[in-house]
């Protein structure tokens, strides 16, 4: 599926690739359009309509995963909602032998994620993601999403990657389709980023549901870094 032996650093997404994604899509389409009516003249109903209606406005820009954007919007205070909820927080089962593969490596890893500082703060709190990956990027400190070509420049004049030896692991096909446009050579998506919700079937890219099955290739390949 990949070729190992070429590959020195490692970018990887967040919501869906490391952590069960049932959290966000529960969060957004379900807690929080209820919360809202109950502080509101809407009914649960109108609240969700109105709510989908505006995400699918904002797909793909930075706005949309913008706590400080919603937060105004609706005039909530969207982290301690998501306290509300934040027992469904949890790292995919798969996550902790992938990490600790790819440490043991001796690979250059980094997360890079689109989530808000306070979302990502929170997840950091909720899980043991900074035991396994030192370097933690939300694409707000660049001011765009991983959507656009202009991340990636910014992103690969942060960390100097070479785009030919990186892999970038995401569930979001656009966002993978972004990184290949810049150039990054080795991508792998993620079939099942909801552990509520079926197995996707994806054609455009190398697709992985368990990353234990990656783990042996992994370790015949170390990397030394100096």
């Amino acid at each position: 599926m990949l070729n190992w032996d070429q590959i020195d650093t490692v970018l990887l997404d967040m919501d869906g690739t490391l952590l069960d994604l049932h959290f966000d899509n529960h969060f957004w389409l379900e807690h929080l359009p209820r919360r809202w009516a109950q502080l509101t003249n809407r009914t649960p109903e109108q609240a969700k309509a109105e709510l989908q209606a505006e995400y699918a406005q904002l797909t793909g820009k930075l706005e949309w995963y913008c706590l400080d954007y919603w937060g105004k919007r609706l005039q909530l205070p969207i982290t301690e909602l998501k306290r509300e909820v934040m027992d469904k927080i949890r790292m995919r089962d798969d996550v902790p032998a992938f990490l600790s593969a790819l440490k043991d490596s001796g690979r250059h890893i980094v997360l890079v994620t689109n989530a808000h500082p306070d979302s990502l703060s929170l997840k950091i709190e909720r899980t043991d993601l900074a035991k396994y990956i030192e370097q933690l990027i939300s694409t707000h400190e660049f001011g765009v999403a991983k959507e656009s070509w202009a991340l990636w420049q910014k992103l690969q004049d942060r960390l100097g990657f070479d785009p030919e030896r990186t892999l970038f692991v995401d569930d979001s096909l656009p966002i993978l389709q972004a990184a290949e446009e810049f150039g990054i050579r080795h991508l792998l998506a993620v079939a099942n980023p909801d552990s509520q919700q079926a197995l996707r079937q994806i054609e455009q890219y190398p697709a992985i549901s368990d990353y234990h099955q990656l783990l042996a290739a992994i370790a015949a390949t170390p990397r030394y870094q100096a």
